[in-house]
């Protein structure tokens, strides 16, 4: 749903599935936006994280599956998403994630787009690969500052979902969304104000000890800390 999210879970997924090219495009890479969607059209078979700025007007032969993790806030965009795939008389498959209180989207886009869809039972012997998320940020500050990025991103898009019947933000479980984020503590935000949660922990490590890979970012992080000390 956000440029966040892309940049986060774009990084995630190139340590996570190795001899797969993975590549990452959103509305804020102006100039590269070109090159990249050029580079994965020529690629035999990858996966491409995008917003939905790759939601209509491009062609990408062969595309197999899409992945929507965030429904779409307007629900014509829903079907443009799918539309990516199956073109030209070929087959694809088009999945999104629905929490069982977001269920009610299914109905609506029956009505609403003439969409009807299945319900995919749940896979089977999925692995964890939260601890592994959490190693990468507390081993980079770069990922665990995108990573707290990609929620706050997340939770402000959630809140201004066209649908805010279905997708209420009352509703969202923060500390689980968090687990999920792989995120080491909570963000400060005006969406958490005053909130309690018990159900999840942060890491007992100091967060501001956390470096940069990049030698010269770490380099500018210290003189900016040490200006304020």
């Amino acid at each position: 749903s956000t440029c966040a999210c892309v940049e986060y879970y774009g990084k995630a997924l190139e340590s996570l599935i190795k001899q797969v090219k993975i590549m990452s495009i959103h509305g804020k890479m102006k100039h590269k936006r070109n090159k990249i969607f050029t580079a994965f059209r020529k690629l035999p078979g990858g996966i491409l994280v995008c917003t939905d700025v790759m939601a209509r007007g491009i062609d990408i032969p062969e595309v197999h599956w899409v992945l929507q993790y965030d429904p779409p806030s307007s629900a014509s965009a829903f079907v443009h998403r799918c539309g990516r795939t199956a073109r030209i008389g070929n087959v694809g498959s088009a999945l999104v994630f629905l929490l069982p209180m977001e269920e009610s989207y299914v109905n609506f886009l029956s009505i609403n787009q003439k969409c009807p869809m299945q319900e995919m039972k749940p896979q089977t012997n999925v692995l964890d690969l939260l601890p592994k998320l959490k190693s990468m940020a507390l081993a980079d500050r770069a990922m665990f500052e995108k990573g707290m990025k990609a929620f706050v991103s997340y939770v402000q898009a959630y809140a201004k979902h066209e649908c805010n019947l279905i997708f209420r933000m009352k509703d969202l479980d923060f500390a689980s969304l968090a687990r999920g984020f792989a995120l080491l503590k909570m963000p400060k935000m005006p969406e958490l104000r005053g909130k309690c949660f018990p159900d999840f922990t942060p890491v007992t490590v100091n967060t501001d000890s956390i470096s940069f890979k990049d030698k010269n970012r770490e380099k500018q992080r210290q003189k900016k800390l040490e200006e304020q000390r």
